[in-house]
């Protein structure tokens, strides 16, 4: 078995095993797609190559991380994103997240608070042909991208203690918000935001999981 397939087969396997907890016996065939497309080799640091198709997060640059394939197949999933939806990103870090969502729709716009990060996001995006699909800057994620809203989906790849309000305002009705929840290096919540069609919201929490902090004025 390849290395792509095996990560593929292990993610299902997780799912399987984490279902009571996630809702979740599988994830839809357009994200296994995705994840099948994109190379994940591409976007680790040489030095990591060996271990890019492993179920775990890999160590990136400015003591950033990747997040591990089951974890970013999960939040992918848990976004239900239709063709065509607008879908912004917070936290591009090596944009590997930004490629699997430019396979589900063109219209991916993701935010990275470290210009070094961005730069060479940009670069790796567009190497591997993400570029007219990817619109990328560097920002403060918690602000969002409000010239850009409203969004059917915002996911956000660093952990954040509260939920953005930002986040919440550029969510078109009927989006998805999948965020990490909780303190730096403690106890932390995925959580699905879903704004219903009168501007209310519901929260449900998913799994325990354990990001990187989200750095910016959230965290100030």
């Amino acid at each position: 078995m390849d290395p792509q397939q095996e990560m593929l087969a292990q993610i299902e396997a997780e799912a399987c095993a984490t279902a009571r907890r996630t809702g979740r016996t599988t994830f839809s065939p357009r994200v296994m797609a995705a994840l099948r497309a994109v190379r994940r080799d591409r976007f680790v640091p040489p030095g990591e190559a060996a271990y890019a198709y492993a179920d775990a997060p890999l160590p990136i640059a400015h003591g950033q991380t990747i997040s591990q394939p089951f974890i970013v197949a999960l939040m992918t999933d848990l976004l239900e994103l239709k063709p065509g939806a607008h879908v912004l990103e917070v936290g591009t870090g090596s944009g590997y997240q930004a490629a699997v969502l430019a396979e589900l729709t063109p219209h991916v716009c993701s935010i990275e608070v470290i210009p070094a990060l961005a730069d060479e996001a940009a670069r790796t995006l567009a190497d591997n042909g993400y570029a007219d699909r990817v619109a990328l800057r560097t920002g403060d994620g918690a602000l969002g991208w409000p010239e850009r809203a409203p969004f059917d989906g915002i996911i956000v790849t660093a952990a954040a203690p509260d939920v953005p309000p930002a986040l919440i305002g550029q969510l078109r009705p009927g989006g998805r918000l999948v965020i990490p929840v909780g303190p730096p290096w403690g106890s932390q919540s995925l959580r699905v935001l879903h704004k219903h069609a009168d501007g209310t919201v519901s929260s449900r929490t998913v799994l325990g999981v354990m990001f990187v902090p989200l750095t910016g004025g959230i965290n100030a």
